[in-house]
């Protein structure tokens, strides 16, 4: 009988331990793997940035389409600024949502606006795990401002509404024209989304904003971006 009870309470020490371990790498390890992640796809970006800028072209007009060669799949094109969610806060975005890719930042979902055209520039991330991009989402209030580039032009949205919950299969969302965002017309637009709960995802958080403004990057940073 000792002996069975000690199997058990061995067996129970070792199923605690590996638990443990599981929820230190959730937590933890995929957070600084993601980060490490993230932060190379951004210096990859800015190291292509610097090295179009020595051999400058014709900056693109936000009512022209971006280069297609821009939005290849899995590969970063943009930075995304959220001042509301601190000013260190800063994330790229790359192309599509697969699983993979959203382990090294945030997503463009394809068949999207591109960005700042007309239509809706939308855009997933996970609220915890890999890294926690969105963690803080639920904090997002109306007027908050959504800062990103893509190298030659800063691109700032204004929330309009949100967080929004709804369900997963709630794709209209990300419709050009989201019918739940308040919005009648064809018009510039952002959408965010992450899961809900913080620890689940059952549900979806969306926020949606309009372009509020444009200026090249060598003007400097926009004011949303200033402290």
């Amino acid at each position: 009988m000792r002996v069975i009870v000690r199997s058990v309470s061995e067996l129970c020490i070792t199923a605690g331990t590996l638990i443990v371990l599981f929820v230190v790498y959730v937590l933890f390890w995929t957070g600084v793997k993601a980060d490490h992640t993230m932060s190379d796809q951004i210096h990859q970006l800015q190291d292509q940035w610097s090295r179009q800028t020595a051999h400058p072209k014709a900056s693109p007009s936000p009512t022209a389409p971006a280069k297609p060669a821009a939005y290849k799949d899995g590969r970063p094109f943009a930075i995304m600024y959220i001042p509301r969610l601190g000013f260190t806060w800063n994330k790229p975005v790359l192309e599509d949502t697969a699983v993979n890719t959203l382990k090294k930042g945030l997503g463009h979902y394809a068949g999207t606006a591109q960005l700042g055209q007309v239509g809706n520039f939308a855009v997933a991330g996970h609220r915890r795990t890999y890294g926690d991009p969105f963690v803080d989402f639920p904090q997002l209030r109306k007027g908050d401002a959504v800062v990103l580039t893509d190298g030659t032009t800063w691109f700032t949205y204004r929330i309009d509404k949100g967080p929004y919950k709804t369900v997963p299969t709630d794709i209209e969302v990300i419709d050009p024209v989201p019918r739940k965002s308040g919005y009648r017309a064809s018009g510039r637009y952002l959408t965010l989304t992450t899961c809900d709960p913080e620890w689940g995802h059952s549900h979806r958080l969306i926020v949606w904003a309009h372009l509020d403004s444009t200026q090249p990057v060598e003007a400097g940073k926009p004011a949303a971006l200033r402290r």
